[in-house]
Formats: C-alpha cells, sequence, structure tokens
C-alpha cells in the first residue's frame, strides 16, 4: 500500500494541493520528496492516487490523479458504554478497520470511568485522532465520527430515526444478531454494547421501549471490547466484506 495523506480539503482543489500542518508533518515523517507517489483521502470516502510535487520548509504541493470511491459497507453506528483503562482506544482502532461509522461513547449506570468539565473534550479530540490515523493505515478513504461522551439514552434519541438499534444482550437466547440485522437490511444500524458487568435490566427495557432489539452473539462470554468488535466483524461477514 502507498504512503496515505489525509487531506479533507483535496476534492475542493482545482490544481495542485497545499499540504500543511499535521498533514505536512506527516508527510515528513513519511520522508517523501518530489515524485514521489501517494495516496490522499479526505475522510468522508474519496481517495485519490497522487504524487509530491514540491517539498519547502513548512508545506508541500502534491498532484491528484484518478478518484477511487470505496465503501465500507452498511452505515454501522457504535454505542460503546465507557469501559475501564484505554479498552476504548482499542474499540476506536479495530473498529475502524472493522467498518464502523460512527462511535458514541456513552455512560451507564455500570459505567465505572467518569469524564466531565475540559477532560471531555480533551479525550474525544484524541479518540478522534485515533479513528483517523486507523483509517489511513487500513486504507479506509473516509474516518468515523467520534462523538462527545454522553448518557445512553441521549445517544440512542440522538441516532437518525431510521436506525435500527440492536442491543447486544447476554440473557438474550434466541435472536442471533445475524439474524436481526437480516431484517431490513437497508437500514443503518447502531449496535448497543454495556460496559464491564454489562446494561442493568432496567435499562435494557428502557432501551426496549425505545425501540431497540435485544440480539445475542452466541454462548460465549466476551469482554465489552471484545464483544463490540465480534459484532462488527460478524455484521461484515454477512456482507462479504470478511471471511
Amino acid at each position: 500500500m502507498s504512503p496515505r495523506l489525509l487531506l479533507p480539503h483535496a476534492g475542493e482543489a482545482t490544481g495542485p494541493v497545499l499540504v500543511q500542518g499535521d498533514a505536512f508533518h506527516h508527510l515528513r515523517v513519511l520522508r517523501l520528496g518530489p515524485g514521489d507517489p501517494l495516496e490522499v483521502f479526505d475522510g468522508k470516502g474519496r481517495a485519490w492516487e497522487a504524487e509530491v510535487l514540491e517539498v519547502s520548509r513548512d508545506s508541500a504541493t502534491v498532484r491528484l490523479g484518478p478518484l477511487r470511491k470505496a465503501s465500507t459497507g452498511r452505515h454501522v453506528s457504535l454505542l460503546q458504554a465507557l469501559p475501564k483503562a484505554d479498552k476504548l482506544e482499542l474499540v476506536l482502532q479495530k473498529g475502524t478497520e472493522l467498518g464502523a461509522h460512527a462511535f458514541f461513547p456513552v455512560l451507564s449506570e455500570r459505567s465505572v470511568v467518569r469524564l466531565s468539565g475540559a477532560a471531555l473534550e480533551t479525550r474525544r479530540v484524541r479518540w478522534q485522532r485515533i479513528a483517523e490515523e486507523a483509517a489511513r493505515q487500513c486504507g479506509r478513504a473516509d474516518v468515523p465520527s467520534v462523538h462527545a461522551v454522553q448518557g445512553l439514552f441521549a445517544a440512542v434519541r440522538a441516532l437518525p430515526p431510521t436506525t435500527r438499534v440492536l442491543l447486544l444482550d447476554e440473557e438474550e437466547r434466541t435472536l442471533g444478531l445475524s439474524e436481526a440485522a437480516s431484517v431490513d437490511a437497508r437500514a443503518p444500524l447502531a449496535l448497543v454494547v454495556g460496559p464491564e458487568g454489562g446494561l442493568e435490566r432496567t435499562e435494557v427495557e428502557a432501551l426496549r421501549e425505545l425501540g431497540a432489539t435485544s440480539v445475542s452473539l452466541g454462548p460465549l462470554v466476551l469482554r465489552t471490547e471484545t464483544a463490540a468488535l465480534a459484532a462488527l466483524a460478524v455484521l461484515r461477514h454477512r456482507e462479504g466484506l470478511l471471511g
């Protein structure tokens, strides 16, 4: 794979594209110079073959070649209850590789991690950069959005009205994720994953009242971060994008 550079403004250019700031720093880290090939992507689903034209002390220019568009499959949002330590960073990185389109870090009754004030935005910015880097490394032309931390029910209510909400529920015994996902296969999906210890049953019932459907991943006992990634893998396998 060619070196990749995220340039959100690339699609607006009518000629050579100017590279500055963080993108220029990354270009220098890659040790790219005039004549070197690379791939430019805008984080919105478009990517171009490109070539470095010129590198100066604090900027560079690149020439865009043919455009390519790449699909990451059905639109899937992941509502992940905040896990302990840095487990969410793993979910963001690997979830991006598995084609998640949006991440909603949410607070639930059993969430141990509690963030407030400036720490919320600082952490969100860091999480967004993790998603951007993961998209660059795995060849995606789009970058998932990482939303601000909010309450679980607020996040569900903020989803587009056509979204099917599937709740990973360890007490569900009959309806599997794969079967549930096959219903209305064109509708965007949202996966709800509880924290360590799972969601309270009162939360599960409240989510059902909001229209969520409880689904099972099977008999295996999975950690919260493993469950999120396993669920995404199941969905991508159904679409023929994995396995």
